[in-house]
């Protein structure tokens, strides 16, 4: 009886040990239920090949020939990912829609004498709950943003939050992009990859107590932060980090190691600001780098470009709740800073008289 998904909080309390994602590794590779393993039973080629001949040749053709290559692809995953699974192991299998690949490979599951179920509905059931979370419903959660110029530590603030036990969510970690032009793109995933990321983390949150974010705008290299989030995130209270530029700078040349390190790498990213620099200036930043004083070409940075471009950063519509002024951005300050973001945080959810 295929498994009907209420909610995303309802799909993480299946009683399931394993989800299998059955689609071609294109399809996974989008998007998938936070989680699940991929084992396709058609590839990308071959899934394309069944589409041709469905649409172009005969329909009962298609099914023959997907029906052969899904016994193909299944025995290579039952001699393979799955030879070490027991007997009394439970999966769930979706596919796209629920169903003909998915109940395929379900009841070759079955048959083995595992307790496989589908999905009905498949990914777009699934991803229907996702939409309906980040594009329709009111976020519920208590969003408090961590705001501050370039270099005053923001992410690790979020780090020493997390290892205190508050909530907290990484947007620029699970877009896999670290904000500045210094930061650099990752490889970033799909839009709707970020998206189910994201709704899988907001579910297993405490709506009652606060979540705190980095203040963003709504775009995190190319990925774009879905409407319910960034209209809680333009509404919430916001706790600005200011911290001398020295200190700024040296916690860059900390963050950024790689760039240290790398002295094409280096080169690039600077030539990269020439849009929006002079000429002069740009050559001054390369000559600090050729000449190792990172430091020194950090605090120029943050002066000149980042200050400069960023001084209108905070993205809330409110005013700042608090602000934290630290002298320095070691792991020590920042923990000790915790207590009092946490204080602000909760000054702002007291109700006032």
């Amino acid at each position: 009886m295929p498994v009907e998904l209420a909610s995303l909080a309802a799909l993480a309390a299946l009683p399931f040990d394993e989800v299998i994602d059955v689609r071609s590794p294109a399809e996974f590779a989008e998007d998938h239920v936070p989680g699940a393993i991929s084992l396709p039973v058609l590839s990308d080629a071959e899934r394309a090949k069944v589409g041709t001949i469905y649409v172009r040749e005969d329909r009962f053709l298609a099914r023959k020939v997907g029906a052969a290559l899904v016994a193909r692809n299944a025995a290579a995953h039952l001699e393979g990912p799955l030879a070490s699974r027991g007997g009394g192991w439970r999966p769930l299998v979706y596919c796209w829609r629920g169903g003909q690949r998915s109940g395929s490979f379900a009841s070759i599951l079955q048959q083995v004498g595992w307790r496989a179920d589908t999905v009905a509905g498949g990914y777009k059931a699934y991803r229907a709950l996702v939409s309906r979370a980040l594009y329709e419903e009111q976020v519920p959660h208590r969003i408090v943003l961590i705001d501050g110029g370039t270099g005053t530590a923001k992410t690790h603030l979020l780090d020493a939050l997390a290892e205190a036990g508050e909530q907290v969510v990484d947007l620029e970690g699970l877009a896999n992009h670290r904000g500045s032009n210094f930061g650099g793109l990752g490889e970033q995933p799909a839009q709707k990859g970020f998206e189910s990321r994201l709704a899988a983390e907001l579910v297993a949150l405490d709506p009652a107590r606060p979540v705190f974010l980095e203040a963003e705008s709504n775009a995190i290299g190319r990925i774009l932060l879905p409407p319910s989030l960034w209209k809680a995130m333009r509404a919430a209270p916001v706790v600005v980090i200011e911290a001398p530029v020295a200190a700024r700078a040296a916690h860059l040349t900390r963050a950024y190691p790689d760039l240290v390190e790398d002295a094409a790498l280096l080169r690039e990213r600077i030539d990269a600001l020439r849009p929006y620099q002079p000429a002069e200036r740009i050559e001054a930043w390369h000559a600090l780098a050729r000449e190792g004083r990172f430091a020194a070409l950090a605090e120029g940075l943050i002066e000149h470009h980042y200050d400069r471009r960023y001084k209108h950063a905070l993205r809330g519509e409110r005013a700042p709740v608090a602000t934290l002024r630290l002298d320095d951005l070691d792991a020590a300050s920042l923990r000790a800073a915790v207590p009092q973001v946490v204080a602000a945080a909760a000054r702002e959810a007291t109700p006032r008289t």
